[in-house]
C-alpha cells in the first residue's frame, strides 16, 4: 500500500505553515488556507516562480498567492482573456486573424486582419461568444508538446506569427495551453478555466475594438473607456513604421537579425526618429514666428529618453536658426525642509509642491521680457538652493527647453501665457509584439532601460531597481499620465530593435537578483521575456541614439 507523503507548505500571504498531501494542487491548498483576499486569486508564486492553480506540488514550497488586482494578477488575467478572445474569434470568423496590438483606452486595442473594419455588430457577436465560453467554464490546460508536433499544428492553423517566433528559438519541447482544442503559445501563467474570466467588455474603436479590463480598485467592474486620440495616433504611426522596417512581431525581427539585416534596421529606425524631431522643430519655428512661442516643455515617464530627445531637438532647432537654452527644473526644488512628504512620511520629490513654482514662473517671464536673470542651482547633498552668478538671457531667436515630469501640468506654469508654450510628451511606446496574441508592455521596455542605466551610472543593482519600480509607477500614474493628452505633440522614443540590444546588458544584471526575494519573480519573468529575442550588438548604434542615454557611449553630456 502506497503511503501519501505530507508536504510542508509556507504561505507568505498570511504567514501560515501547514502540511498537505503530496500531489495536491495549488488551488486545493488555497482552499485549505481559506485566505481572505480583496480580489480573486488567479495564480501563485511557488518559490518565487509563477504557477497555475492547477499545478501539483511534490516538495516543500513557499507560496505567495496572486490576486487579480496586482500587476502580476492583471498580466495573468489579460493573457487569459486574449486566449478566450482568440477562441471566440476563431469560432465566429475562422478566416480572420486576430491581432492584439497595444494598450489603448485603459484596455487593449485589437484588429481582425481579413475582416475589414470591425463594427458594433461584429463586436457584439464576439462579446456574446466570449460570454458563452465563460459560462461553459472550459479548462485551460498547460501541456508540453514536441516542437515538431506544435509546428505541424500551427501550419495547419496557418499561424505564421507563431511559426516565425518559434522558428527563431527552436527547442525540443514547447509549453503551450489548450482551450477546447485550440493550442496557444503564451509567455506566462494562465487562469485554470474560462469561468475565471467574468469581467471584461469590448468596444468598437478606430477600425478595430478595445478589449476592456477589470478595474484595479474594483475588479467586479471594467475600467471606464478613456479616449486618448493623440496617444492612439502615435501608436498608429508606429504601426506604419513597422511596415517600413518590415517588422510585424518579434519573429520577423529575429528573422531579419539572423539574415544579417540588423545594421540596416538600426539606420532606418534612427532616421525615422530624427525625421520626427525635425518635423517638430519645424512646427516650433512656425509657432515661434507666428505666436511667439518661447518655451518648450518636455515631459514623460521614467526612462522615456526625454533628456536625449531634448538634446537632439535642440540641434534641430539650431539648424533652423533658433537659439535653444536648457533650464533644469531640478534647480527650482524648494529647500529640503519645505519638501512635502508622502503617505509613508518620506520626502515626495515628485510632487509639484517640491518645486518653487512662483520663482520659476517669475524667472521665466523675466527671461521672456529680454532681461538677464541670475539662475538658481540646487545642492542635493544638503537640499539647499543657491546662486553662483550664473546668468541667462534670451535673444530674439532664443527659446527655452525645460524637461521634467510636470512639464504638461498646467500647475507648473500658471503665470506663463499659453501662446508662449509648446508641450511635448515623450515615451517609449513600442507596438512590437511577440506574436499576434502577446503584446509587449511599454512599461517593460522602460524598466529594462532603467535597469541598465541604474547599474551603469547610479551604482544600483537590478534588485534595487525592481524593488523601487512600483513607487516610480505610482508617481507616473499620479503626476504624468493624467496630463499626457494635453501635449501639443507626442514623441515615441522606442526603437523596434532596442530590446534585442538591451538584452545583452540586462540579462547578467537580472541573473544576479537573489532567488529568495520577491523581486526574483519579476527578474525571472523578464529573463524569460528576453529569451525570445535574438541579440543585436550595440556597435553600430550611433552616439546620438536615445539608447546611448542608458547604455553609455553617447556624444551628449548628461
Amino acid at each position: 500500500m502506497t503511503t501519501v507523503k505530507p508536504i510542508q507548505i509556507y504561505c507568505e500571504n498570511n504567514g501560515t505553515t501547514l502540511y498537505v498531501d503530496e500531489g495536491a494542487t495549488l488551488g486545493q491548498v488555497l482552499e485549505m488556507l481559506a485566505l481572505r483576499t480583496e480580489s480573486p486569486v488567479v495564480a501563485c508564486f511557488a518559490d518565487n516562480r509563477m504557477k497555475e492553480l492547477s499545478t501539483r506540488i511534490y516538495s516543500p514550497k513557499s507560496l505567495r498567492y496572486v490576486e487579480l488586482t496586482s500587476p502580476d494578477g492583471m498580466r495573468v488575467y489579460a493573457r487569459s482573456l486574449f486566449f478566450l478572445l482568440h477562441k471566440a474569434v476563431l469560432d465566429l470568423y475562422p478566416e480572420a486573424r486576430l491581432r492584439v496590438m497595444y494598450t489603448a483606452g485603459r484596455g487593449y486595442y485589437c484588429e481582425l486582419d481579413g475582416a475589414g473594419s470591425v463594427g458594433a455588430e461584429q463586436v457584439e457577436a464576439i462579446r456574446k461568444r466570449m460570454r458563452a465560453l465563460v459560462e461553459l467554464n472550459l479548462p485551460i490546460v498547460r501541456e508540453k508538446l514536441l516542437f515538431s508536433d506544435l509546428e505541424k499544428i500551427y501550419r495547419e492553423f496557418n499561424y505564421a506569427d507563431k511559426l516565425a517566433l518559434l522558428g527563431t528559438r527552436p527547442q525540443c519541447f514547447v509549453t503551450v495551453y489548450n482551450l477546447a482544442g485550440l493550442p496557444g503559445y503564451f509567455y506566462g501563467a494562465m487562469v485554470v478555466s474560462t469561468g475565471f474570466l467574468t469581467v471584461f467588455d469590448l468596444q468598437a474603436f478606430g477600425g478595430g475594438f478595445v478589449l476592456r479590463m477589470p478595474r484595479r480598485d474594483d475588479c467586479s467592474k471594467v475600467e471606464p473607456m478613456r479616449l486618448e486620440p493623440k496617444l492612439f495616433s502615435v501608436f498608429q504611426q508606429n504601426k506604419e513604421w513597422a511596415d517600413i522596417l518590415r517588422i510585424s512581431n518579434v519573429g520577423s525581427l529575429n528573422s531579419r537579425v539572423l539574415e544579417g539585416e540588423a545594421s540596416e534596421m538600426i539606420k532606418v529606425g534612427e532616421a525615422l526618429q530624427e525625421k520626427t524631431l525635425a518635423q517638430i522643430a519645424d512646427t516650433i519655428l512656425e509657432r515661434h514666428n507666428k505666436n511667439g512661442v518661447k518655451i518648450v516643455l518636455v515631459a514623460g515617464p521614467s526612462s522615456s529618453g526625454k533628456t536625449t530627445m531634448s538634446k537632439r531637438l535642440s540641434i534641430q532647432l539650431r539648424v533652423l536658426g533658433l537659439e535653444p537654452q536648457t533650464v533644469s527644473l531640478d534647480n527650482y526644488f524648494v529647500d529640503r525642509e519645505k519638501t512635502p512628504r508622502d503617505e509613508n512620511g518620506d520626502y515626495d520629490f515628485e510632487a509639484l509642491e517640491a518645486v518653487d513654482v512662483e520663482t520659476f514662473n517669475a524667472d521665466l517671464n523675466r527671461l521672456f521680457a529680454g532681461e538677464q536673470v541670475e539662475m538658481p542651482k540646487f545642492r542635493f547633498t544638503d537640499g539647499k538652493r543657491y546662486y553662483d552668478g550664473t546668468t541667462l538671457q534670451l535673444g530674439e531667436r532664443g527659446i527655452l527647453i525645460v524637461e521634467g515630469i510636470h512639464g504638461l501640468n498646467p500647475g507648473l506654469t500658471p503665470h506663463v501665457e499659453e501662446h508662449l508654450k509648446y508641450k511635448i510628451y515623450a515615451s517609449a511606446l513600442t507596438t512590437l509584439s511577440l506574436d499576434n496574441m502577446s503584446v509587449i508592455s511599454t512599461t517593460d521596455n522602460r524598466l529594462l532601460r532603467r535597469i541598465v542605466r541604474d547599474s551603469k551610472y547610479r551604482g544600483r543593482s537590478a534588485y534595487d531597481t525592481l524593488r523601487g519600480w512600483a513607487s516610480v509607477r505610482r508617481g507616473e500614474d499620479k503626476y504624468i499620465f493624467p496630463y499626457q493628452e494635453q501635449a501639443d505633440v507626442m514623441v515615441n522614443t522606442a526603437l523596434f530593435f532596442e530590446i534585442s540590444i538591451l538584452k545583452q546588458h540586462a540579462q547578467p544584471l537580472l541573473a544576479r537578483v537573489p532567488a529568495n526575494t520577491p523581486e526574483y519573480a519579476e527578474a525571472l519573468r523578464l529573463l524569460k521575456f528576453l529569451d525570445h529575442f535574438v541579440e543585436i550588438s550595440d556597435q553600430e548604434l550611433p552616439p546620438t541614439s536615445i539608447l546611448r542615454e542608458f547604455l553609455g557611449g553617447s556624444s551628449f553630456h548628461y
